[in-house]
């Protein structure tokens, strides 16, 4: 199987914020819509032969019903509690206009349906276009993660976090709806277990090196616990965002990007206030 490459989207004119992993014609995370003309230009033959989503947040996924259009007999993988929401995406729009507001197009691009046909619905187990398949919830619930066994390629998506090169530090995006750090916290160490010789990261390359960086993420979450606790918004945005403008100013550009602190804090404080229910 040839090398897998890391396609940049140049989300919003911004490199190693956004990117798609195209292995042997598939594209994992094919990115939001806004920015599927670039990948497409850079995939060879103009097509995929099939996507597969590690989960269905506009930044992974926002492209997926644009690409279905176009090409009618795309296989698109993706968690069977995602699918729904990829046939009919009524409610994901209106939760995430929520949170972006008239922002939405610039964005994100149009959002289009994935018709039911294209979808192969995964639960965690099977094999998709040769990968394993591991459910691995906690950022949202539907996540998934595609690991190649013969090259030692875990596809990550937002479990192994974000980390902009060159700098070396890990963060965890923590967005609504649907956050749970216990999970998230299990799914780290399925994904250790597995013993992967890379982690394909979305935000934003590869990580040659898996063990140090899934421990620096248990303890960022254990960082975002302990910041988020008490509920004080402007405690935890006033941490959070000393520790981003302590990276160089071109990669804090980027993390805020690829992980809007005030998202963070509106994802946290949901998970909070679903535990005290």
């Amino acid at each position: 199987m040839p090398e897998p490459r890391l396609i940049d989207t140049w989300h919003l004119g911004l490199d190693r914020v956004i990117g798609a992993w195209e292995l042997d014609g598939m594209l994992v995370d094919p990115g939001p819509a806004s920015t599927i003309e670039r990948v497409l230009a850079d995939l060879p033959g103009g097509r995929p032969r099939a996507v597969l989503l590690t989960h269905i947040h506009l930044d992974h996924a926002g492209a997926a019903g644009t690409l279905a259009s176009r090409f009618p007999d795309l296989p698109v993988y993706v968690h069977e509690a995602g699918a729904p929401h990829l046939t009919e995406p009524s409610r994901l729009l209106r939760s995430a206009e929520r949170l972006y507001g008239d922002r939405m197009g610039d964005l994100w691009g149009e959002i289009l349906p994935v018709p039911e046909r294209n979808l192969v619905a995964l639960s965690g187990g099977e094999i998709a276009e040769g990968l394993d398949v591991i459910a691995a919830p906690g950022h949202a619930s539907h996540h998934v993660v595609y690991l190649d066994r013969d090259r030692g390629e875990a596809y990550t998506g937002d479990v192994a976090g974000v980390r902009i090169p060159p700098g070396g530090e890990v963060w965890l995006p923590t967005p609504p709806p649907d956050i749970d750090l216990e999970r998230w916290r299990a799914s780290i160490e399925l994904v250790a277990e597995r013993g992967p010789e890379r982690l394909m990261l979305t935000h934003y390359g590869s990580v040659e090196d898996p063990a140090p960086h899934l421990a620096a993420l248990v303890e960022e979450l254990d960082r975002l616990v302990a910041d988020s606790r008490d509920r004080d918004r402007d405690r935890f945005l006033g941490r959070l965002g000393e520790r981003i403008a302590g990276e160089a100013p071109e990669i804090a550009e980027r993390v805020r990007s690829a992980m809007p602190p005030e998202l963070n804090w509106l994802g946290l404080e949901r998970y909070w206030g679903l535990r005290e229910t």
